[in-house]
């Protein structure tokens, strides 16, 4: 037997298995290894790739803070839409200016996909660093343009019109964002830590969130209505600019992820590339698994973190201020939590993790729900915070287990388009779906039985979904952490 000793790499790897063996979709899939019975011996296992601790950690800080920055933008966006309107749809009618708005923040759902189908492919063809800094500078520049756009009362329809510009520039890079970003992280980290350090992506994603609500609560209180409708609305949008370049700064100091770089080592040139058609019908087991799951999880966050506080002030007349209040404080329960559920899915798997938040889902929605609608500060913040427990299942689990699902040669292009179909189907629909429901029965337990038949979906992904938890990304040799 020929032995190899393992070798640190900073940006590639050891030569790695054919990677036409079958992605671990299914828990029934056909094992990627040789018989025992086949005639052939077995080939010898690929080196392991050692990698670097600080480099990994720069890794996870370079994808995390593009996932923040999207959700800073969310935030703000959400929780200014009333000056907004005012600032760029003068009608006199507060609810048409509170729709169009709306409507401009929903138009970037409906290009997400397709910068998911141009910037995933492009990533598995070019490199996933290369396409993640493309994201940054677009995501950047888009948000940071809103606070440049003149007032309706500036340049009349122009000034909408240009916003709705902004928000699709916005939306397309994030098509290519979240795909990339967990990928990047996935296929840097060591098996035994995939979760771990996968984890920390969504952390941004609450913290990014967090830091955008909150700026504008405290300029609400600090400003005057006029101030804020005059000038004070452009701050929160122009610190994007900053936030940008020192984002782009940490992903261009990266090296291309060690998975990529020895794709292309086997290529012996660049990436050929891959058509699009065959990214969805080589991998269409994984790309149903993939939306199955991708629907369970923003489902439920975005019934979190999106509607509830509507619901709060819509549906109960709660106040809106303390609302906001209590979802901000479960955001900051769920990052304390956050890296501490991702390590346990390094040991306890993803599959178990992300079905005990199914189950929960399944089972506590009604009861919590029930707390929520009860009205007290105390009730509202034990069923918030309960559905938010629930939700880190997915938040942990999640960004490690989707890239899972495909190969290395498709694995960007085919996550980048099951994710952001369901994402724009199933997720961003949610607040819409919810309150039509809620208006055609006048039941107001609808968020409830939402959450419920999402969680039916997601458990039977996770039933049917192979365990991933400590083993190789499809097509990739084992990754392991240097010794201290």
């Amino acid at each position: 037997m020929v032995a190899f000793r393992p070798t640190r790499h900073r940006g590639s790897r050891a030569p790695v298995p054919d990677e036409r063996q079958a992605s671990p979709v299914l828990a029934s899939a056909t094992a990627v290894t040789p018989s025992v019975k086949s005639p052939r011996p077995r080939p010898a296992a690929a080196a392991p790739t050692v990698t670097d601790p600080a480099l990994v950690k720069r890794a996870v800080k370079a994808a995390a803070l593009g996932n923040a920055m999207e959700w800073f933008d969310f935030g703000v966006y959400s929780y200014i839409a009333v000056t907004l309107g005012k600032v760029f749809f003068p009608s006199g009618n507060p609810t048409a200016q509170l729709l169009s708005t709306f409507g401009a923040f929903a138009a970037a759902f409906l290009v997400r996909p397709l910068g998911g189908m141009v910037f995933g492919p492009l990533g598995d063809r070019v490199g996933r660093q290369k396409v993640l800094a493309l994201t940054m500078i677009m995501m950047a520049a888009g948000t940071f343009a809103i606070g440049l756009i003149p007032s309706y009362a500036s340049i009349g329809v122009g000034a909408p019109l240009l916003l709705l510009a902004a928000r699709l520039v916005q939306g397309f890079s994030t098509g290519g964002e979240y795909a990339g970003a967990s990928t990047f992280i996935a296929e840097y980290a060591p098996d035994k830590k995939r979760g771990f350090f996968g984890s920390w992506l969504e952390f941004g994603t609450l913290a990014g969130y967090i830091g955008g609500a909150g700026l504008v609560t405290l300029m609400t209180a600090l400003l005057s209505a006029d101030d804020l409708t005059s000038w004070g609305w452009r701050i929160p949008f122009l610190i994007a600019g900053p936030m940008g370049i020192i984002g782009l700064y940490l992903r261009m100091r990266l090296e291309e992820t060690p998975a990529f770089a020895a794709e292309v080592e086997k290529a012996e040139s660049s990436r050929p590339k891959v058509p699009l058609r065959e990214m969805i019908t080589s991998q269409w087991p994984a790309l149903l698994l993939c939306m199955a799951l991708v629907l369970v999880f923003n489902v439920t966050d975005y019934m979190l973190l999106s509607y509830m506080p509507s619901y709060l002030t819509s549906e109960l007349k709660y106040d809106e201020t303390h609302g906001l209040l209590v979802v901000l404080g479960v955001m900051a329960l769920m990052m304390i939590v956050q890296p501490f559920a991702g390590a346990l899915t390094d040991r306890v798997g993803r599959r178990p993790v992300i079905a005990a938040g199914c189950a929960g889902f399944l089972f506590l929605s009604v009861p919590a729900v029930l707390l929520i609608r009860q009205g007290s500060l105390l009730a509202v913040g034990l069923g918030m915070g309960a559905l938010g427990l629930l939700l880190v299942c997915f938040t942990a689990a999640m960004p490690a287990a989707l890239p899972a699902l495909f190969p290395t040669r498709v694995r960007y292009g085919s996550l980048s388009i099951g994710f952001n179909i369901s994402v724009s189907l199933f997720g961003g629909t949610t607040p819409l779906a919810v309150t039509a429901l809620i208006g055609a029965t006048g039941n107001l337990m609808m968020p409830a039985y939402y959450m419920m038949a999402a969680a039916v979906v997601g458990g039977f992904a996770a039933w049917r979904m192979a365990e991933t938890a400590g083993k190789p990304l499809p097509g990739s040799a084992p990754s392991i952490e240097a010794p201290r």
